[in-house]
């Protein structure tokens, strides 16, 4: 059985790497929506999830929708993070590492390379 990658981009912005998660060994579920990615983390609590980081302003006690997220990741023990973000936002970013931390972070424009080799050490050890 291959191990479940959720792929969340909210905005996106950046190359669709589904092809490299496919290629790496991944099941791959895509998901624009939050509130539907948390759904199926809970649903089928995947091996790993690649999301992107957006500071929302608007939020009062909150960063972003990302560390809604990491609420529900954080009390599932196997599921590794990787996060995209945008230096622009470096400062806000680090709020939440100090609450979160993730597997991997890449800051825009991601490399290619650097994700892959993340990724298949993660497979590595998910087998």
């Amino acid at each position: 059985m291959r191990p479940l990658l959720l792929a969340i981009s909210e905005l996106g912005g950046y190359p669709d790497f589904s092809s490299l998660y496919s290629r790496l060994g991944y099941e791959v579920l895509k998901e624009s929506s939050m509130r539907k990615a948390m759904s199926i983390i809970r649903k089928r609590e995947p091996a790993v999830i690649v999301a992107e980081f957006n500071f929302q302003s608007d939020f009062r006690d909150r960063t972003s929708s990302l560390e809604s997220m990491m609420s529900v990741v954080q009390r599932l023990e196997k599921i590794h993070t990787i996060i995209f973000y945008d230096k622009e936002y470096q400062h806000q970013f680090d709020r939440l590492l100090q609450r979160h931390p993730f597997y991997q972070t890449f800051t825009f424009p991601i490399p290619e390379s650097g994700l892959e080799s993340c990724l298949e050490k993660l497979f590595q050890a998910t087998k």
